[in-house]
């Protein structure tokens, strides 16, 4: 991949990059939409990445190109005018340089810059949070600063989103992306916050069963459910719903409309899902942590309504699979992919079963990706 940037940049650009950073893609494992909630979310690092190339220009022009297609998008003068359509690609790394100096570092006046990537768009991978990690990277790198602690650059890059974007993420998808480890999923403590690994069973597998299929409003629909959250929770007294018990959720249960119990509910249960799952991992019971995947999942559709038909039909069809230990929507919702838990012994043969079912019902296939958990974010040195 570091070829194919470092030759798409120079036919681009007619120049070399000086700067290469490559982040990765994410699994969200559990903890559906308990970040901006206060509460604890497990994610893995994956072997799909990211790969940002720069070379600093003296003249103050910025400059940014996808290999996914599209015009160059050019700013003169050091802009960072957000962008619409097609090139709203580059609000990503647009956003990441507003961060930058609202955390009071310093940022290139201009720069040429190329992204490529082996991670699909659109499939609940966080393919925008590796975009803004391998961004803020090189960024940092073109002013010298090689040394900013991960936890730092997970900060900076989650406000380019949620400031400049406008999707009012939680800190999961940035920090995994700057903290993941091989072999181990990462803890994500969102009232701290605080970070963490948890070891991965040697038998486990993950496998993303990408459908394609995307809510035309996803991003609405996602800043409705923070809102309802927000609302869930000062109705309740406190500020996050993290820090509410299911006995405190059902006493107070008259002050709460349907909706808003329903949502509290969800993010209440999947705390407690969160904290069961880790307690099977540290045990190596990848059984019982599979059944709190399925149960995620039984929660997002019924509780908070953020799936789909196409992921409903893929979570009960892998979860009733054998060698599947359970399966869920991972990242947002509205759309996008289901992972698979699976063991060893769960084969392609299998997969393209689930594959061929899901096509006779919907009359199309969704992309298959076999999956393990990686490192976490680098510049890339020749």
């Amino acid at each position: 991949m570091r070829k194919n940037l470092r030759a798409f940049f120079e036919q681009t650009f007619s120049c070399a990059p000086l700067f290469v950073a490559r982040a990765p893609g994410r699994i969200e494992f559990v903890g559906n939409h308990t970040d901006y909630n206060g509460g604890q979310v497990l994610g893995a690092a994956i072997n799909r990445h990211v790969w940002v190339a720069l070379a600093p220009r003296r003249d103050g022009r910025r400059r940014l190109v996808s290999a996914a297609g599209g015009d160059v998008v050019t700013l003169p003068n050091g802009g960072e005018k957000k962008q619409r359509g097609e090139k709203s690609w580059a609000n990503y790394p647009l956003g990441v340089l507003v961060a930058l100096r609202a955390f009071g570092r310093r940022v290139p006046a201009g720069f040429d810059l190329a992204v490529m990537s082996d991670l699909p768009a659109g499939a609940g991978l966080s393919s925008s949070a590796a975009l803004e990690v391998a961004s803020a990277l090189v960024f940092l790198a073109a002013v010298g600063e090689w040394d900013v602690p991960p936890e730092a650059v997970a900060e900076i890059a989650r406000h380019a989103e949620n400031n400049f974007v406008g999707v009012p993420c939680g800190l999961l998808d940035q920090a995994v992306s700057c903290l993941g480890r091989r072999g181990r999923l990462v803890l994500v403590d969102c009232a701290g916050p605080r970070f963490s690994t948890v070891p991965l069973p040697a038998g486990a597998r993950f496998w993303i069963f990408n459908t394609h299929a995307k809510h035309a409003l996803v991003e609405g629909l996602y800043a409705a459910r923070h809102r309802e959250c927000r609302s869930a929770a000062r109705a309740l007294g406190g500020p996050l719903l993290a820090a509410v018990t299911p006995a405190i959720l059902a006493a107070n249960r008259d002050k709460l409309s349907l909706l808003l119990f329903r949502r509290a509910s969800h993010v209440v249960g999947e705390v407690a899902r969160v904290n069961a799952t880790i307690t099977a991992l540290q045990v190596g019971n990848l059984a019982t942590a599979g059944k709190w995947l399925s149960a995620s999942h039984r929660s997002s559709k019924r509780l908070f309504e953020n799936s789909t038909t196409e992921l409903d039909f893929l979570a009960a069809r892998l979860a009733r699979t054998p060698h599947v230990f359970g399966a869920r929507l991972t990242g947002g919702g509205f759309g996008g992919a289901v992972l698979a838990l699976a063991s060893p012994k769960f084969s392609a043969a299998q997969a393209r079963a689930v594959v061929a079912a899901y096509g006779n019902k919907f009359g199309t296939a969704p992309d298959v990706l076999r999956l393990r958990a990686a490192g976490g974010a680098a510049l890339v040195r020749d």
